[in-house]
């Protein structure tokens, strides 16, 4: 045998034993909460989607490609080294930004300029910025590290997230604006800005959001339509109305409650089948599940949002360097936020403003873009791993 045949067995073989050992490192719980997610999204959109036309086998069936895709690309993540994508910092920014100025160019679909038609999925950039945000956001974060306690540096990262999102306000996307700015917010924190600042800038936020609901209108400016302000308020005080946006709220809060501790079942949950409930295979799909299996279902889909936020959290302070904890850190204030917002809208306690809940709502976008975080996760979770093993060893040498 050739010296260069035997090398190239010797490779192969390397890497075989690389790809073992990666899969041995992953983090088995997380994997168990997006899982079981899936499994709970696959059963209730077979409920949600029985009284639409296309029916629940195509809402079904392209959920589980989604996942099944998405769970490819976050296995490919999880044995790359994520440390090397802080290179490409300014290529993650300006992609976001062109994919979501990209979109103003596309055909409206319902009112709304969000997505780019591909020949089998409706390709919704925002949800894809969320995660490039993060990425982009953390490599400019520890670039100042060294900085992270003046002002200037808490402006300019803020600055970066808001940008983004007042390009995708007019889309109309104002759910996916808030997430940015959240994303922003939490990376900060992790990297250990000041209270001080923190504070000035939610008080700064707080300030903004009056102006634009209550200074500005009186004034006759109208930043935002008035849907969207009866959207945000509305759920002090939901109407009965259908042609009120907070009937949202009113048709979820009875969904719900009829759903008492066990549910409806599937032949019960007239609700959701009839199409009282709107959009239940999307942003009201925690509803459709609290109708059909009641306490329970509900129950157990947020104890699988509570693991998958516990191992976020887990993974964000084992990290094996600062990009990595502000990755993990920015992917756990995407999916807290998304959680909190979509289920306290069902509830009535949060504004409607159109946050899909990972991993549960029917989407391509959404489901992909989650999928890519768990994968980044997984991708910190095994180099920590790596890297303490590498310590053990030379300790023990």
């Amino acid at each position: 045998m050739s010296v260069s045949a035997a090398s190239s067995i010797r490779a192969a073989d390397e890497q075989t034993v690389s790809r073992r050992r990666h899969v041995l490192l992953i983090d088995p719980l997380l994997v168990l909460a997006a899982l079981g997610l899936v499994a709970c999204s696959l059963v209730t959109l077979h409920v949600a989607t029985r009284g639409l036309a296309a029916g629940p086998s195509y809402y079904v069936q392209r959920q589980a490609i989604y996942a099944g895709i998405g769970l490819l690309v976050a296995v490919g993540l999880a044995s790359f080294d994520y440390s090397r994508l802080r290179e490409y910092k300014f290529a993650l920014y300006g992609t976001m930004i062109a994919l979501n100025l990209v979109v103003f160019g596309t055909p409206p679909v319902n009112g709304s300029r969000r997505w780019i038609p591909l020949p089998f999925l409706q390709f919704q950039s925002s949800e894809f910025g969320k995660v490039l945000l993060i990425l982009a956001l953390s490599a400019f974060a520890v670039d100042r590290a060294r900085r992270l306690h003046e002002r200037r540096t808490t402006a300019r990262i803020m600055l970066l997230a808001l940008i983004p999102a007042l390009i995708v306000i007019p889309q109309p996307d104002l759910g996916t604006a808030l997430v940015y700015a959240a994303v922003g917010f939490m990376i900060l924190f992790v990297a250990g800005t000041s209270w001080k600042q923190l504070t000035a800038l939610a008080a700064l936020g707080a300030v903004s959001i009056a102006i634009v609901l209550a200074g500005a209108p009186a004034l006759g400016v109208h930043v935002l339509k008035p849907y969207q302000v009866q959207r945000l308020t509305g759920f002090l005080n939901p109407s009965s109305n259908p042609q009120n946006q907070t009937y949202n709220i009113h048709e979820s809060l009875i969904a719900i409650g009829s759903g008492e501790k066990t549910g409806r079942g599937i032949a019960g949950a007239k609700q959701t089948e009839l199409n009282y409930l709107p959009a239940p295979s999307t942003d009201f799909v925690f509803a459709a599940l609290g109708e059909t299996y009641g306490f329970v279902g509900a129950a157990l889909v947020l104890s699988l949002y509570a693991l998958l936020i516990w191992r976020a959290l887990r993974i964000l302070t084992m990290a094996k360097n600062l990009y990595g904890s502000l990755i993990a850190g920015g992917i756990l204030a995407m999916l807290m936020f998304q959680v909190f917002v979509n289920v306290g809208m069902t509830i009535g306690i949060m504004p409607i403003t159109g946050v899909p809940l990972p991993l549960m709502s029917y989407g391509g976008s959404s489901v992909l873009v989650t999928f890519i975080a768990l994968g980044l996760l997984q991708s910190i979770h095994i180099q920590a791993r790596m890297a303490a093993a590498g310590k053990s060893r030379a300790l023990v040498s």
